[in-house]
């Protein structure tokens, strides 16, 4: 594991390293402050000091479940880090929303980003621990808002060991024991979803759980199964 203070972004300081061949998996670089954070879909990702930005590296071998799954094995990571971190009564209300972000209430927590180089796959993981966002379309919060003395290393060091098990088990395993977790640290079935997909289209429904590769189910008014593999997801 290694912290720097300063950086532009963990996952393109990583992503330089996989493309240089010097790449080793389970590494994990830390900043204490990046100054070119981004989110999915290239926005920015604002990187106050006393926040967690790390960002680690897995290499996708023959036989690996779909690499893009990836996001769901760090959402499960994550989820189980931060429920530790956070007081009991808070923890109930924390909630998986697809395809990558972690929710207390309605309020946004933390966000993943997956980006990948031939067999390496970078995975960047942002937690609001000491400050949050005032983000124009959602609500955001942070764990000292929530009541917790964490602080971005503690929680690193849980989360590092917790993503390793977990990507042990997504290899022995495969994809099922992921989504199972997933589903369970998920809003309920029937909360109702809109989904905004890359080309605009806006699709309203009711959640449905995931499939058996990890995408998004929405159950339409009319009662059509929508299976949604990219977008963003906004809880109504």
């Amino acid at each position: 594991m290694v912290t720097v203070a300063q950086t532009g972004s963990t996952n393109a300081d990583l992503l330089a390293i996989a493309r240089d061949g010097g790449g080793e998996e389970g590494l994990w670089l830390r900043a204490e402050r990046q100054t070119q954070g981004r989110g999915r879909q290239g926005r920015a990702w604002q990187s106050p000091v006393g926040n967690l930005y790390a960002s680690t590296l897995v290499r996708v071998a023959p036989g690996d479940p779909p690499p893009p799954t990836l996001a769901l094995v760090a959402a499960v990571a994550v989820e189980e880090a931060v429920r530790g971190a956070v007081p009991a009564e808070r923890a109930r209300r924390l909630a998986l929303k697809w395809p990558n972000d972690l929710l207390l209430g309605q309020a946004k927590l933390s966000g993943i980003l997956l980006e990948r180089s031939g067999d390496w796959v970078v995975i960047g993981v942002g937690v609001n621990v000491a400050h949050h966002p005032d983000l124009p379309d959602r609500e955001a919060t942070s764990l000292a808002a929530q009541g917790s003395a964490t602080d971005a290393t503690v929680l690193l060091d849980r989360l590092a060991e917790l993503f390793a098990a977990w990507l042990a088990w997504w290899r022995r395993d495969g994809l099922a024991p992921v989504v199972a977790r997933w589903s369970e640290r998920a809003h309920p079935p029937g909360a109702p979803l809109v989904a905004r997909l890359p080309d605009g289209e806006a699709v309203e429904g009711a959640f449905d759980g995931l499939d058996a590769q990890g995408a998004l189910t929405l159950r339409l008014a009319d009662g059509e199964r929508r299976v949604i593999h990219a977008g963003d997801v906004f809880l109504v």
